[in-house]
């Protein structure tokens, strides 16, 4: 089993939507019940199963594990497999999406095509964090926008359709200029194997572009490429617009994917591509990705302090979030990258929960508007306690997962520009700022409103999705150790061939320079 055990998780959802598709029929309430079912069973048992990735997986072994390989149609090849950056992420995705399913029970339009929907994607977000090979990678990340699109488009709100165009044209726009690299790649190394890429050394000599010198030649540009998906899909400020309107609009299940997973697609991007392949072309461009995060952290936290629909304030604060990942990755030490895994992992859990939050409540009011509320605490105890550890935890409260994250990012960050850090540590405040207005307005107060006096508390349904991201959040709070000893020797391998191959280049041009 540990020879197709990486085939196995990824392909139960997708297995299990073509069993929905083929075989179940109506729209009654047992076959809606049914399509419920189903999707519940396969996440769970895809979850149960990737756990068997995990105790496999060896923590001191840097290389990829469990390798999948195999000859696919045309020559192209199926490869897939994991290593301790990706890892983690296989197991965030299977731990999330059950927990999707369950709250989206109640749903009823369309119920067979919304599980369908959501079991592909699983599939193909998967595929995304295995896959080996650059043509099966493009295909798993660039197919992902489909039902992500089809869930905004039909599930979503009043103004679903533009939302889930703007969507699909960011993020396929951005994609296009990773496909043109990627020929380029195939081209220079004559193979498409991300792990033989990885040892590949891509030109880095600089040349002249229509009047423009371009450092670090072939490898910057090739970064930029990359760099322009990458970061649209984490997104990174300026090309972070189409986030809010797609949670806005988002059903609350699509909007806890959106967040909790997707994103991570942008960051894992970076660490899989960019730094190891483009060392010289990172290089070049780190001062630019820094000043973009830290502003990112400022701005976005800005922007939410003023919104007034509580899924748009917590979008942006996703944004800000995503600002400490890249600052860490770029920061390129152990500290940072380490604590840029670590903030993408607590904030799958975090984000998850909140836009779970605003859930919980839209449910039972059918508005997110902010000032539609107040003084919740009264009529929704256990909601308020829910809600207020997991504003703690955005926060960065200490002895929560989101503090750890932020701090190790902040130490990376600080070992490579003073004054980035000092910009990105003010968004701490802001963040605090935001967070604490939110659920003041939101749970305190008086209870005023009529209609907010027949609220009832979550039910033991809602109370089941909480628990888990509740353990999750204290567990990585307490006992980070558990994602950093996964983790830590893939990290510090990364940033040695990094090193070495900056040093390489350095030193490549200076013996050019003696001659």
């Amino acid at each position: 089993m540990d020879n197709v055990i990486l085939s196995i998780v990824t392909f139960i959802p997708a297995v299990a939507a073509g069993i929905l598709a083929l075989f179940l029929h109506g729209e009654d309430a047992a076959a809606q019940r049914n399509a419920k079912w189903v999707a519940l069973v396969a996440t769970t048992a895809t979850f149960l199963v990737s756990i068997g990735i995990y105790t496999g997986f060896d923590p001191s072994n840097t290389g990829f594990q469990m390798v999948e390989e195999a000859e696919w149609l045309l020559g192209l090849k199926y490869k897939m497999g994991v290593d301790g950056i990706s890892v983690l992420f296989v197991l965030l995705t299977t731990f999330i999406m059950p927990l999707t399913i369950l709250a989206s029970w109640n749903v009823t339009n369309r119920v067979k095509e919304y599980m369908i929907a959501f079991l592909l994607l699983e599939t193909l977000m998967l595929g995304v964090f295995m896959a080996l090979d650059l043509v099966l990678f493009y295909l798993f990340f660039e197919a992902g926008l489909i039902p992500m699109f089809l869930i905004i488009g039909i599930w979503g709100g009043a103004n679903r359709i533009y939302a889930s165009f703007k969507f699909f044209l960011y993020t396929f726009l951005g994609s296009v200029l990773m496909l043109v690299a990627m020929v380029a790649m195939y081209a220079d190394a004559g193979t498409t194997d991300i792990e033989v890429l990885m040892g590949h050394h891509f030109s880095s000599e600089g040349f002249s572009v229509l009047g423009v010198y371009i450092v670090g030649g072939m490898q910057t540009l090739m970064f930029l490429a990359f760099f322009a998906s990458f970061a649209v899909k984490m997104p990174m400020w300026p090309v972070h617009t189409w986030l809010p309107d797609a949670h806005v609009q988002a059903p609350t299940a699509g909007s806890v994917v959106l967040a909790a997973i997707l994103l991570k697609m942008g960051g894992y991007g970076f660490l899989r591509f960019s730094l190891p392949m483009f060392p010289v072309g990172s290089a070049v461009m780190t001062d630019l990705v820094l000043w973009m995060s830290a502003i990112a952290v400022v701005y976005t936290s800005l922007v939410a302090l003023v919104q007034e629909d509580m899924k748009k304030l917590i979008a942006y604060s996703s944004v800000a979030h995503m600002g400490f990942v890249t600052m860490g990755i770029f920061a390129a030490n152990q500290q940072g990258i380490d604590g840029a895994i670590f903030q993408m992992l607590s904030h799958g859990f975090i984000s998850a929960a909140l836009f779970l939050c605003v859930g919980v409540i839209y449910d039972r009011m059918h508005t997110r508007d902010i000032d539609a509320y107040g003084g919740l605490v009264i009529r929704m105890p256990a909601y308020a306690l829910v809600f207020m550890l997991f504003t703690m935890a955005n926060v960065g409260l200490p002895g929560t997962s989101g503090f750890i994250g932020e701090f190790l990012t902040l130490m990376g960050a600080f070992q490579v520009n003073t004054w980035v850090t000092a910009v990105a540590a003010s968004g701490v405040i802001f963040s605090a700022a935001y967070a604490l207005w939110l659920y003041r307005r939101v749970v305190f107060g008086d209870l005023i409103k009529e209609s907010l006096k027949a609220m009832t508390d979550m039910s033991s349904r809602e109370r089941l999705i909480f628990a888990p991201l509740i353990v999750m959040t204290i567990l990585l709070g307490v006992y980070p150790s558990l994602v950093t000893d996964v983790i830590g020797n893939s990290t510090a391998a990364l940033i040695s061939n990094y090193d070495s191959a900056l040093a390489a280049v350095e030193a490549a041009t200076q013996t050019a320079a003696s001659h």
